[in-house]
């Protein structure tokens, strides 16, 4: 574990130190405050105008605000997910200096999971932005917990998840910029794998559908966790981590 840990620190130096971390953050903090503000005054209209109405209708904040909120959320994850992931290993490659880390003495899922989990880090640290947005709603309203809860531990498992396919494809090249792109469109075919469910109800399309991230997060969403959405999230975790690690392991071979 020190070795990870040592890894994890420097990968979030990295971070910190250049222009990505701030600029994410920065996104993150305007795209995240708009949707909450959006999604406030929309439920606030609604109930003003049921008022005027003289038949007021019971609304659930849950419903209104924060179950759409968790899924913009996850739509905004496809852009920016990449931009974390696609510096881990194809920076190391760009500057030369991937050859010392594999031949250093430290095993290979070492490096993997200290450079996933730094992703990871700086991914939740986009999260408590949107925590702090979140905040207000209990500080002068009393929305129930259980979906906020429920939404967090959904929109971090599709984020842990898009980050270790990310940085396998980070291992695959040392442009950052091929690195981003194609872990974006590779985010984009898992959300729209959900598509095919209308194209009937056949085995293959159920398959296609079930390896969708969007069927996975529809739960969480609404505050619901499922067993079988947390199995799916840490097989896909597991399996990106995994083809990293045999990734790796190549390069160390060809070095």
């Amino acid at each position: 574990m020190r070795n990870v840990w040592t890894i994890c620190r420097r990968e979030l130096y990295a971070y910190f130190v250049s222009p990505i971390a701030w600029v994410l953050l920065a996104l993150f903090a305007v795209l995240s405050g708009g949707f909450t503000s959006l999604s406030v005054s929309f439920f606030v209209q609604e109930t003003m105008a049921s008022q005027m109405r003289g038949q007021p209708v019971p609304m659930s904040v849950n419903e209104m605000v924060i179950a759409p909120l968790f899924g913009n959320i996850s739509v905004i994850g496809l852009f920016l997910i990449p931009l974390i992931s696609m510096r881990l290993f194809a920076e190391e490659k760009r500057q030369g200096t991937i050859e010392l880390l594999i031949t250093s003495p430290v095993h290979d899922l070492e490096i993997v999971i200290g450079k996933w989990l730094a992703a990871v880090l700086m991914y939740s640290a986009l999260l408590c932005v949107l925590a702090l947005d979140l905040s207000f709603l209990f500080i002068y309203g009393s929305p129930d917990w259980k979906p906020v809860l429920s939404g967090f531990v959904g929109v971090f498992l599709q984020g842990a998840c898009l980050l270790a396919f990310g940085s396998f494809i980070s291992t695959l090249t040392k442009n950052q910029i091929v690195a981003g792109a194609v872990g974006f469109a590779f985010a984009l075919l898992l959300w729209i794998m959900n598509w095919w469910t209308s194209l009937g109800d056949s085995v293959p399309i159920r398959i296609v559908s079930y390896l969708s991230i969007v069927s996975h997060m529809e739960s969480f969403s609404r505050g619901v966790i499922d067993s079988k959405d947390l199995i799916y999230y840490l097989s896909m975790i597991f399996l990106g981590l995994f083809l990293t690690t045999r990734s790796l392991e190549s390069l160390r071979w060809r070095s």
